[in-house]
């Protein structure tokens, strides 16, 4: 079964190999390597050769290569496994690393001159870990290690390139601290405060106060409730088998939602709901602050909360995953930290460079480290993303892979596409040597979007002087709904002849270089309306825009179908892509045909009949939807 990493690509920022040195072992392999310093760091200086470093080898995943047939097989509707989601236990066995690799890369640092009681193995054997000064560890990889200094005041160490032994390179996915940099801007020392936009940067957009609720079908060109949600797509249903549904929604330290705000909404908007808060479950330190309350702080988890809860009803419960403590936050790795142990430091996952580390012995900090504490929810909705570019392709990789598992579990994520069209954070986007700026030219994917194992949801909007009856347009208002091709992975199957149909149709008249035309995951895959939101914020209704607010509503819809199909006996519905992109539910989305998702300089893309990189398939059709998924 083929993997979805992109074997060669202009745009892929390292992931190279060539021989260069002839070392003692076997001939030098590049292994990872960066293009350019990311934005706001300088290098200072040449790293102390006596200062100590811990070197950590990621160890390449067994039959990480068969992932996708292993998903398919249980997420495709015309497989006869479908459904028959695996175990915790299953996957652990089935893609830990092999002993060869584990003997391999260990023999391979004992030879070097690592004494044998210096190198450790992980729990999982998903890592080798060996304590090392910086003069090992540069001639262990052939590289050179560098102070840089960020203008924050930040210091961070990091090498441009590394290279591995040619015997050794098919054994690892990568090793931490090397190239790896941009995910976390900061090591934090005892005054330093975490930025309030974690662990990415895609955060709700608000068009200010509103004088007057209005409420009514009538004005849901003006602003947006959850009675125009509920018949935009359709969702009308009472939950039956909430007992053995979940829905959990996933937010970052210091974003917190505030309890009036939950019950000025309800009042409202929700009945049964007033006083009533979500499930926590904290990871890592997570806690529902109200110390620091402004927009930026309230407004992704209220926003995601107000609505997710809603149109849930009060018979569902709602699961909180606060991620992070007050001192550092958390990020992506942490949460999933959390959900599976195998994927924790020295347990899978974690990068020093990149991740939050747990225990945090700043003074406040969390002394745990929460790994294989939480059950995951049936459907998880996220409305944080970061752009692809800011992370290495082995990481991105990696990452992607554990979304893969937990589908292989049951689980469904849907994470926002991004609100700045075919352009990263802010506006920004790429240039030819990899870094990013807000005067580049070629469009800047987001990510974990263009993973091809999560749903990724755009927005639309009910258009100035429209009703809910008409057809809805891609967002155009304050934010674009984010949409592109991945620079880092392939194009899936499942996608392949909607996307090529699109291709085929609007042929795309951009040069090849401004975007990833070789045949990559193309996203979004749904929307929903995402403008002007009417929510209860910090004691005041204000209107909110982003996919941000698309995404927890596609993703309480996707509850509601889990509900009648457990109701039924049925499993969850797990990850949901093959399904969507099916034959079978052709016409089960309603279709966005106009608008487009400008950025770089361009209109973007154009939203079409069909699939399009604007807004996916289309906006949920939920009794289509419900009565579909309840046949398979």
């Amino acid at each position: 079964m083929r993997s979805f990493v992109l074997p060669v690509l202009s745009f892929t920022l390292g992931l190279a190999a060539s021989a260069i040195a002839d070392p003692t072992i076997s001939p030098w392999k590049l292994h990872e390597k960066r293009s350019h310093i990311p934005a706001g760091w300088t290098l200072a200086r040449k790293h102390d050769p006596s200062a100590s470093i811990p070197l950590r080898f990621a160890l390449t995943q067994s039959n990480i290569q068969d992932i996708e047939g292993f998903l398919y097989d249980v997420s495709h509707p015309d497989s006869p496994n479908y459904g028959k989601h695996w175990s915790a236990g299953q996957i652990a066995a089935k893609f830990a690393p092999s002993t060869e690799s584990i003997e391999t890369v260990h023999a391979w640092l004992v030879d070097s001159g690592v004494e044998p009681h210096r190198v450790k193995l992980s729990p999982s054997k998903g890592w080798l870990e060996v304590t090392s000064t910086v003069e090992e560890a540069e001639n262990l990889l052939n590289a050179d290690y560098h102070v840089y200094d960020h203008e924050t005041g930040t210091k961070h160490v990091a090498c441009d390139s590394y290279h591995l032994p040619e015997h050794v390179v098919p054994h690892v996915d990568f090793v931490t601290p090397t190239i790896h940099f941009d995910a976390k801007l900061r090591k934090r020392d005892q005054n330093t405060r975490i930025s309030i936009a974690q662990p990415g940067r895609s955060t709700p957009k608000s068009a200010g106060e509103v004088e007057k609720v209005l409420g009514s079908l009538e004005d849901c060109d003006k602003q947006i409730t959850p009675l125009c949600l509920r018949t935009l797509y359709g969702l009308s249903y009472e939950p039956v088998a909430t007992d053995k549904n979940s829905f959990g929604v996933v937010e970052y330290t210091p974003g917190a939602y505030l309890q009036p705000d939950l019950d000025m909404f309800a009042k409202n908007f929700s009945t049964g709901l007033e006083g009533v808060s979500p499930i926590l479950a904290s990871i890592a330190g997570g806690v529902v602050q109200t110390t620091n309350q402004s927009f930026d702080y309230n407004a992704e988890s209220t926003l995601d909360l107000e609505y997710g809860m809603t149109l849930v009803t009060k018979s569902q419960n709602v699961n909180l995953y606060q991620v992070g403590d007050i001192v550092q936050g958390g990020n992506f790795n942490n949460f999933l930290d959390a959900l599976d142990g195998t994927y924790c430091t020295y347990d899978g996952g974690d990068d020093l460079d990149e991740d939050f580390i747990y225990p945090d012995d700043v003074e406040g900090g969390y002394k745990g480290h929460d790994c294989g504490t939480v059950k995951p929810a049936n459907v998880i909705s996220t409305s944080y993303s970061s752009d692809e570019a800011t992370l290495s392709a082995a990481y991105a990789i990696r990452q992607c892979n554990e979304y893969a598992k937990l589908g292989l579990m049951g689980v469904t994520f849907v994470f926002n596409s991004g609100d700045f069209g075919v352009a990263g954070f802010g506006g920004a986007c790429l240039n030819t040597d990899g870094s990013e700026s807000t005067d580049g030219k070629i469009f800047a994917p987001s990510f974990p979007s263009t993973c091809p194992y999560v749903t990724s949801i755009g927005a639309t909007q009910v258009s100035p002087g429209q009703s809910v009856s008409d057809p809805e347009n891609a967002c155009d208002q304050i934010i674009y709904s984010g949409g592109g091709f991945s620079n880092y992975f392939s194009m899936p199957d499942y996608q392949k002849t909607a996307v090529e149909g699109y291709l085929t149709s609007h042929p795309i008249s951009y040069p090849k270089d401004v975007y990833n035309s070789t045949g990559s995951r193309a996203y979004p895959d749904l929307s929903a309306n995402g403008a002007r939101y009417l929510v209860a914020l910090n004691g005041i209704f204000q209107l909110v825009y982003g996919t941000s607010a698309s995404t927890p509503v596609v993703a309480a819809i996707l509850t509601m179908v889990n509900d009648a199909r457990i109701a039924q006996g049925k499993p969850p519905i797990g990850f949901i892509n093959p399904t969507i992109y099916s034959a079978g539910f052709s016409g089960s989305f309603n279709d966005v045909t106009n608008g487009t998702n400008p950025g770089c300089g361009t209109l973007g893309f154009n939203a079409t009949k069909g699939w399009d990189p604007v807004t996916g398939l289309g906006t949920p059709n939920f009794p289509s939807l419900l009565a579909k998924w309840l046949a398979l």
